[in-house]
């Protein structure tokens, strides 16, 4: 019979809001689409091969494109708070049920499936008929949010990393007034990088409330934003922040 032998490799920055499950799964996702177009020679038809909802899936998706397109003279860096959440599951919960009432005020007037079924326009021009202002809110950043991370992909195909570092900041500006999930630490962080010269983008990841920020950085401007962002972080929060400073791995690959 048939058999296979795989490595994977991969690393879990603490507090990232990410657990080893999650890191295996996309690990093993990448590998398994390579192994079966590899058999084809089209390694660059990858992206084909993923379910449309996985592209759309931003953390999953734009890793993978991360993965397989790298990016030149930049990196990425991992800022963690050092904030334990304490409140990520109950608020998380609360999120999605604000999202789930908004959809169903939303469903009356259109014919949707999801919020991610929503352009822009569409949800501006029905947003009305949801009666709270907080789930007008939460309900846009999750359309908003499905749509940037759309156009992220296509500027990644474009090799365009200006425009979705723009796309980035833009993110975590919706994540921070609109989903209301970020908090001081993540804010200080991600608006402290923003003054730096040569971020590209910073936006929070993961789940909110503590946890991690990730960051584009120009190679040159890399010790200058550790060292400025660090200082003004334990300056206004009161202890220090920790970085990662990520290489970009080739992907799924055979091993000799």
């Amino acid at each position: 019979g048939m058999g296979l032998n795989a490595y994977f490799a991969y690393t879990v920055v603490l507090g990232m809001g990410y657990s080893w499950e999650v890191a295996l799964a996309a690990v093993l996702t990448e590998g398994i689409i390579f192994i079966i177009l590899s058999c084809f020679n089209i390694r660059e038809a990858i992206f084909n091969a993923i379910p449309f909802n996985l592209k759309k899936a931003v953390s999953v998706g734009i890793g993978l494109f991360i993965t397989f397109l790298g990016l030149q003279n930049a990196k990425i860096v991992i800022a963690c708070s050092n904030k334990k959440r304490g409140l990520g599951d109950s608020k998380y919960n609360e999120r999605r049920s604000e999202c789930e009432t908004a959809l169903a005020e939303l469903q009356q007037v259109v014919k949707i499936k999801t919020l991610g079924d929503l352009d822009e326009e569409t949800f501006e021009k029905f947003k009305a008929i949801i009666k709270s202002d907080v789930r007008r809110k939460r309900a846009k950043h999750a359309v908003y949010e499905n749509q940037r991370t759309i156009r992220a992909v296509e500027a990644l195909k474009n090799n365009d990393v200006k425009l979705f570092g723009e796309l980035m900041n833009a993110s975590h500006v919706s994540l921070r007034d609109d989903y209301e999930v970020t908090g001081i630490e993540l804010d200080t962080l991600v608006e402290e990088a923003w003054k730096v010269d040569g971020v590209i983008g910073s936006r929070m990841t993961g789940a909110g409330f503590g946890g991690c920020t990730v960051s584009i950085v120009k190679d040159e401007a890399i010790d200058t934003f550790i060292e400025q962002v660090g200082k003004a972080y334990k300056e206004k929060i009161g202890y220090a922040a920790d970085f990662y400073v990520v290489e970009i791995g080739d992907g799924g690959r055979v091993l000799e």
